[in-house]
């Protein structure tokens, strides 16, 4: 079944469907604000349609986190604020879908550390979180990010930091904390910020896109 799972994986990822690859919006228990940034997502998505040549489809889906619709998109994104929380159903739901080839990526829109981090600890109890160094692939390609993740909005003076959880050399859960990629990925109006914060912003996430669909 795993393989089967993963074989479906690779074909979306490269195409072979004739519809468009799908990603998805998590929604989660707990409290925590799941549904923060809502125009940041599609945004995101046109512009690796245009600047990475990409057919993503151009509506997210949104996903429950014990659902198995989440086996149908390959890249998941998750945000907010605050609490979460998995039950043991959707642990186990969560594991199958990124051993099975998935990709969650976790954008800490301010407050989800001490919450986000132990939860996914409970999906993979035996990994633990690594943070992933300037030198990673993932900050190199399509666009160079000598320095890590760049900084959108400032919270607590704290440098940005790319957290990863890796099953077998491969990194399945990307944590993005300190640098409001997502924030950055929203209409201009929505933040005010500057066309260059915001370039910074969409251009690390089309790195993100990338990295997964071709790791």
């Amino acid at each position: 079944m795993k393989k089967l799972l993963v074989a479906v994986f690779m074909l979306l990822t490269m195409g072979a469907f004739a519809q468009q690859t799908q990603i998805a919006l998590l929604k989660y228990r707990g409290g925590g604000d799941w549904y923060a940034n809502p125009t940041s997502l599609p945004n995101l998505v046109k512009f690796c349609n245009q600047e990475l040549h990409t057919d993503l489809n151009p509506n997210v889906a949104t996903v429950e986190a014990g659902s198995p619709d989440i086996f149908n998109y390959p890249f998941v994104h998750m945000t907010g604020h605050g609490n979460v929380t998995f039950d043991k159903a959707e642990c186990d739901n969560l594991r199958n879908y990124l051993l099975a080839g998935g990709f969650l990526h976790i954008d800490d829109n301010y407050g989800m550390k001490d919450f986000v981090m132990p939860q996914m600890q409970k999906v993979f109890p035996e990994l633990e979180w690594v943070e992933l160094p300037y030198s990673h692939e993932i900050f190199k390609e399509p666009y160079a990010f000598p320095n890590g993740l760049p900084k959108i909005h400032e919270h607590d003076l704290k440098t940005p930091q790319a957290f990863a959880m890796i099953y077998e050399g491969r990194l399945i859960c990307l944590f993005t904390y300190e640098c409001d990629l997502g924030d950055g990925w929203e209409d201009q109006r929505v933040h005010k910020d500057s066309d260059e914060v915001r370039l910074k912003a969409l251009r690390m996430g089309a790195n993100i896109i990338q990295y997964v669909f071709t790791q």
